[in-house]
């Protein structure tokens, strides 16, 4: 693919629409041009153990940042026209749908690749696990910060370069 946008988002419960930071790294002609991380005020506003213990983020960090749709507001003219793209996309898609929902925004019709999916198809086997930084590995990215929205981005982006 040479012209996509890669997206992550970070929960700060089990609840979908508790989006806390998206990370999107914007492709143009099979190169990035732009990155982009934001904090958001998730909805509900409380965090699990676990969700913290997975990508650092607590209430503190967030209860300052705007809520999503000022984020998205931000985002969307970034986005507009490309195929986002995700490792295993079936939860970034179905945050988006969420939030969107929750806060009366109309969705728009995003067309969504999973880098997950692909990996599966193009490694097989090959391959002890087809989690983000397994395939990153494979496709020549070393992924520093996993489960930072960005850093996840990224190396969701150097897949897609790979292999989509």
């Amino acid at each position: 693919m040479k012209d996509f946008a890669a997206i992550d988002f970070e929960t700060a419960n089990n609840a979908r629409t508790s989006v806390c930071s998206v990370g999107v790294v914007i492709v143009r002609d099979g190169q990035i041009v732009s990155r982009e991380y934001r904090l958001i005020r998730p909805y509900p506003n409380y965090y699990l153990h676990w969700n913290t213990a997975i990508h650092g983020l607590t209430r503190a960090d967030t209860d300052p940042a705007p809520h999503f749709p000022e984020v998205w507001a931000a985002i969307a003219p970034m986005v507009e026209g490309l195929t986002l793209v995700a490792h295993n996309s079936p939860f970034d898609e179905g945050c988006m749908r969420a939030v969107f929902q929750h806060y009366g925004m109309e969705y728009p019709d995003y067309r969504f690749l999973c880098t997950c999916r692909a990996s599966r198809r193009r490694f097989g086997r090959e391959l002890p696990n087809h989690q983000l930084h397994t395939v990153a590995a494979a496709c020549g990215f070393d992924l520093q910060h996993h489960h930072h929205a960005l850093a996840d981005a990224e190396a969701c982006a150097a897949i897609a370069m790979k292999i989509l």
